[in-house]
């Protein structure tokens, strides 16, 4: 479920945002569609516009932390490379923390892996800042990960005939990550794509963004259906390191599992549109059995 906020910032928030506006103040506000979190306006100045997001779900998501602290590194570290947007500063309150960045112009992602793929592979090919949280990685760790969301679970939906018996090592060379590619993430202009809602960025290894983002529940939950088998051939193809899309697939039925278990434990916390996402995972996980 989308938490409700309000039409506007909290009014305490707009008095000392000019502080990092140079003085100005947004002529107006909108409140955007599309987080399922924390709340977001764009606030049209005289000659451009930002973003003001406030933070206020703390809540230990099992899969996507919630972190602004990390956000607001991460979008000074990608300052200049144009896969992010440009950090304004950073507002506190006694109950919320605020990023407020630069606004990309553009549409929501829709259609087009290749692309997606090639930017990730670019993101991946950075150098890894320090600071950042360590993500699953290989088969046990992930299962593992898997166990700890089940176990927080009131129902288990997955028949334990189902549980991936694979044995794949850690990667050694592991890159930095986005967290969180999932259509609604993704913006598409003139200049390419760009990524937005960088609060859970990572370490770890790059099939943990390639298996976010062609997860048929995320691609259900943000586009409304799961990608096609070519759209999904389409993207390792156009990733560029077969050894990594290799893994990919050889760890695919894991992160399936994990994901099934992710909708069940967003069912529970107020989310029934991950319903269906959780069929699919299911789906996905008998097709590999």
């Amino acid at each position: 479920m989308t938490a409700s906020f309000p039409q506007s910032p909290p009014s305490d928030l707009c008095r000392a945002l000019p502080t990092l506006l140079s003085g100005e103040t947004p002529v107006r506000w909108e409140k955007l569609s599309g987080g399922r979190t924390n709340a977001a306006w764009r606030g049209h100045l005289q000659d451009r516009d930002i973003v003001l997001k406030l933070y206020r779900d703390r809540s230990q998501n099992p899969l996507f932390p919630n972190l602004p602290e990390a956000e607001a590194n991460l979008l000074e570290y990608l300052r200049g490379t144009g896969l992010a947007p440009a950090l304004l500063g950073t507002l506190n309150t006694p109950d919320a923390r605020c990023n407020v960045y630069s606004h990309i112009p553009g549409t929501v992602w829709r259609q087009g892996t290749g692309d997606v793929a090639r930017m990730m592979r670019r993101l991946h090919g950075l150098a890894v800042p320090a600071g950042l949280r360590a993500c699953a990685n290989g088969s046990r760790a992930l299962l593992q990960q898997a166990e700890a969301i089940l176990d927080a679970c009131n129902h288990t939906p997955l028949p334990a005939s189902l549980r991936p018996a694979c044995d794949i090592a850690p990667i050694g060379d592991t890159v930095l990550l986005h967290g969180d590619i999932v259509p609604g993430n993704l913006i598409s202009n003139d200049n390419g794509l760009h990524l937005i809602d960088w609060q859970c960025p990572a370490i770890g290894d790059p099939c943990e963004d390639i298996a976010i983002f062609l997860s048929p529940a995320m691609q259900q939950v943000y586009r409304g259906g799961p990608l096609t088998g070519q759209e999904i051939d389409t993207f390792l193809a156009a990733y560029g390191a077969p050894e990594i899309t290799a893994r990919y697939r050889a760890l695919a039925p894991v992160y399936h599992w994990r994901m099934a278990a992710y909708c069940q434990w967003k069912m529970e916390h107020g989310s029934p549109e991950y319903a269906r996402g959780l069929e699919l995972e299911r789906a996905a996980l008998y097709d590999a059995t």
